[in-house]
């Protein structure tokens, strides 16, 4: 009789800790959640707009890198795309979604 008293109360307290885990579990998943969130997915997201700020800045003149490394001068502007300047009478025309960096102070700095 103590045996079996002795396994309901086993079993009452096992359920009880399954729940506790249970909880526990999930709070820890949410803070993984949060901490993903704010250390890798805040600071590209905002990357991402200051990006997306620049090449809709972007105007006759200015002087950029694109993606595959092409050095130019920004002659034309579209609404998607952009005609650079790349040697004397060399020109070529990329997507504004390649251009990634403006290096017009870093040629007047390095002059």
């Amino acid at each position: 009789m103590e045996f079996i008293t002795f396994l309901q109360t086993q079993a009452a307290a096992g359920s009880q800790q399954t729940q506790t885990g249970s909880w526990s579990m999930w709070i820890m998943l949410i803070l993984i959640f949060v901490v993903m969130w704010f250390f890798m997915i805040r600071p590209q997201r905002k990357q991402q707009k200051e990006l997306q700020k620049f090449r809709d800045g972007l105007k006759k003149g200015d002087k950029v890198v694109t993606i595959g490394g092409i050095y130019g001068t920004v002659v034309e502007v579209k609404e998607k795309t952009l005609l650079l300047e790349v040697d004397s009478n060399v020109k070529l025309r990329v997507d504004k979604n390649s251009v990634v960096k403006d290096f017009s102070e870093t040629a007047s700095q390095q002059q």
